[in-house]
């Protein structure tokens, strides 16, 4: 088994010196890139930059990007061949229109920034996807969690969506555990409490292999 899985934030160049980005350390991404390696599959692990080391495992490949477009180009590169796919990098919906080529100076009491729309990665993917393959998205909301979620998976072509909510305590950016839910189109709903991200991405991998093999 081949999976494609991506982690971490990306970094949207505003100057030399600053980007737009997000809190995403790519914890939660490199649990699974372990775990998938753990059952045997060979990983893909596309990461946005990240303090995380490369995991270990000769069975996973990581390849270091900074911005949405740079991940967009790297996923796609092996989308076609692998069998699953997972969305869980938190990647950047606007970038700048323009970078400066030197630091933008302070000047003035306001500054305006026009922002563009980025690819989006999971969605345009999604598009090409085989019925034989399989995509997990992931979504972090802070309101109407659920209704978010399930339309993010109907529109990206998801088979299962992860959703975290910042309202979850421990939950989250920059912690070592977290809280999800799970669901899938017919709107069945599985939930993971509050424990180590390793634990969650064990759990999330044994979930998706059962979804892959049909029960007897």
């Amino acid at each position: 088994m081949h999976v494609l899985l991506t982690a971490g934030p990306t970094y949207e160049p505003l100057d030399p010196v600053r980007f737009l980005g997000n809190r995403s350390t790519g914890k939660m991404g490199y649990a699974l890139a372990e775990a998938f390696a753990a059952q045997g599959a060979t990983v893909t692990l596309v990461s946005g930059p990240s303090q995380l080391p490369d995991p270990a495992s000769p069975r996973i490949h990581t390849v270091r990007v900074e911005t949405a477009a740079e991940m967009f180009a790297a996923a796609a590169e092996v989308a076609a061949e692998a069998d699953v796919w997972v969305f869980a990098a938190a990647v950047a919906d606007y970038r700048p229109a323009q970078v400066a080529v030197d630091k933008i100076k302070k000047s003035g009491e306001t500054l305006t920034l026009e922002l563009v729309k980025n690819v989006d990665i999971a969605a345009t993917l999604g598009q090409r996807k085989r019925a034989e393959q399989f995509a997990v998205g992931f979504a972090l909301e802070t309101t109407n969690e659920l209704a978010h979620a399930q339309d993010k998976l109907h529109r990206k072509n998801f088979d299962l969506i992860v959703l975290n909510s910042l309202r979850d305590a421990g939950a989250g950016f920059g912690h070592d555990t977290n809280k999800v839910t799970v669901l899938d189109a017919a709107g069945q709903i599985v939930n993971f409490e509050l424990q180590s991200k390793a634990d969650v991405a064990r759990g999330l991998v044994s979930l998706i292999l059962a979804r892959l093999t049909p029960s007897s």
